[in-house]
């Protein structure tokens, strides 16, 4: 009876131990798909969410938000106001990248200085840095940075400046960084292997000592730009959760007891283009003759343009309630959003009335270019809006293609109307320096500004909000510059995107306002 006890005991306890062995192993293992692939690996070539998406996992800037976009500590510990424009950051007690050697105030002056020694970016970071005129170590952890003016929003501009090793990147060109040359980052994970438009696939950084640990040992991003690829891998168990759930599908997402949905009214603003010069490549006759006088010079006919487009029916159909139509370019409640200004409304009468008033009663021919593989139903909106240009006289098709090549296209300029969003409308002061400023590259202002639009009532307005450190009085000023970019047709805003997350059940989420998918936000239960 003894040996048989004996024999139950050590079945028993072989039992636990294989449990104990295999649960952790299969709950550590986490695998996700994006909409999109990176454009580059190099943190530092090119300002937009795919890139940061993917980098943010193995780097980390100072100053992060969290998912409802306040000011939290990332690779700083704490920053503080030592006077009017100076500004102390100190870096995290223990920082350290992923090859061991600690984070210096050295790191951080070098990756403040490096955005403007790439070369060819379509969407420079410069515009974070330009504020900063002097840098100045004082200790090993400890950076000051003063401004040439008072800058209230130098903390939330260094959101988007990731910290890389000066060691490690020094000497690198942007595309040595795929091959994992410089991919030594202080974030939660390290790199392992990246494997273009198909996956990167990563390792938790023991190094790591900051807030977001990670619960999972390995992760694998997929990039899946089909939609319901991306939605069948999520069905079939080859990923655990996925982004941009395919809209068509949500009620599927909601209903599946195995599944579990995620929605979050989302910074991106998703918006067109016009181009201001005096003559656009794809504006023509009705023959497809490009047109000596660029139409979408007046701003009657760019008011059609908005008139034309039905963001009900867009919301609906289209989007199966995942927008929310905007005439801002900032969210509700943010610095220099203005209530005043109201969506517009669809009056296609309106629009053929303006044409007609602007000397094109039978309007002309028009191409729309998109991306495919970025935005929510981004083609299709494309489609969609074409078809309602046409109703009013505009003879209107569609090109649309991956994102990789379309953001290097539209930053030389190569498009009449595009379709496109900008992610940090947290706060009207990004999209204004960014998209709506005359471009001055000295000053890191419209630098993916497509339209080629310039007020200098709008630039000087946006100065004085610059260096203006009351937020009330700063806000007023910004709903001014909204006033006049809305009654220029400065672009042509769409609506803010909803942003849904689709995830087995067993894992929890939490939503982001800007749009990022963290592996380590995404939790075992």
């Amino acid at each position: 009876m003894v040996k048989k006890i004996d024999v139950v005991r050590l079945w028993g306890c072989a039992l636990v131990a294989l449990c104990c062995v295999s649960m952790p192993a299969a709950a550590q293992d986490f695998k996700m798909a994006m909409s999109s692939p990176p454009t580059s690996m190099d943190p530092h070539f090119q300002n937009i969410t795919t890139n940061a998406n993917v980098i943010e996992h193995m780097f980390e800037p100072l100053v992060m938000r969290d998912p409802n976009g306040k000011l939290v500590p990332a690779l700083a510990e704490s920053w503080s106001l030592i006077n009017g424009l100076t500004w102390e950051f100190k870096i995290r007690k223990g920082a350290r990248f992923s090859d061991g050697s600690p984070v210096t105030a050295e790191d951080v002056i070098y990756s403040l200085d490096r955005p403007a020694t790439i070369k060819n970016s379509p969407a420079s970071f410069n515009l974070f840095t330009k504020a900063i005129i002097n840098k100045k170590i004082v200790d090993s952890a400890t950076v000051r940075l003063t401004t040439g003016q008072p800058s209230p929003l130098l903390p939330q501009d260094l959101v988007y400046l990731i910290i890389v090793s000066k060691k490690a990147t020094e000497g690198l060109s942007s595309d040595d960084f795929a091959s994992g040359k410089g991919m030594v980052g202080s974030g939660p994970y390290k790199f392992v292997k990246f494997l273009r438009d198909d996956r990167i696939e990563m390792e938790r950084s023991e190094t790591y000592n900051g807030p977001n640990k990670s619960p999972w040992t390995t992760v694998t991003i997929r990039f899946i730009s089909n939609a319901s690829t991306r939605l069948a891998a999520l069905l079939a168990g080859d990923v655990q959760a996925i982004e941009n759930v395919p809209t068509p599908d949500i009620e599927r997402v909601r209903k599946d007891p195995k599944l579990s949905l995620v929605t979050k009214t989302s910074e991106r603003m998703v918006f067109l283009f016009a181009d201001w010069r005096d003559k656009s490549p794809f504006v023509t006759d009705k023959n497809g003759a490009v047109l000596p006088k660029n139409p979408l010079k007046d701003v009657r006919v760019r008011h059609a343009l908005s008139m034309a487009i039905n963001r009900d029916a867009i919301r609906e159909r289209v989007m199966e309630g995942l927008s929310e139509s905007t005439e801002n370019l900032s969210i509700p409640g943010s610095s220099g959003y203005n209530t005043s200004l109201k969506a517009q409304k669809f009056d296609p009468e309106g629009a053929k009335k303006l044409l007609a008033a602007a000397g094109y009663p039978d309007g002309f021919g028009l191409t729309i270019h998109g991306p495919n593989n970025r935005l929510v139903n981004d083609e299709k909106v494309a489609q969609t809006i074409a078809q309602m240009f046409t109703r009013v006289g505009i003879d209107s098709k569609v090109e649309t293609m991956p994102m990789a090549v379309y953001a290097p296209r539209g930053a030389k300029y190569e498009f009449s109307v595009a379709l496109i969003a900008w992610g940090g409308s947290n706060d009207l002061t990004s999209p204004l320096r960014a998209l709506i400023a005359c471009e001055d590259p000295a000053k890191g202002l419209g630098v993916v500004n497509w339209s080629k639009y310039c007020n200098p009532k709008v630039d000087e307005i946006l100065a004085r909000a610059l260096g203006t450190m009351d937020d009330p009085a700063r806000s007023k000023m910004l709903q001014e510059a909204a006033a006049i970019i809305s009654n220029d047709v400065a672009l042509i805003p769409l609506y803010f995107q909803v942003s849904a997350w689709a995830l087995k059940k067993g894992i929890t989420y939490t939503g982001r306002g800007d749009e990022r998918t963290y592996a380590y936000n995404f939790k075992p239960q």
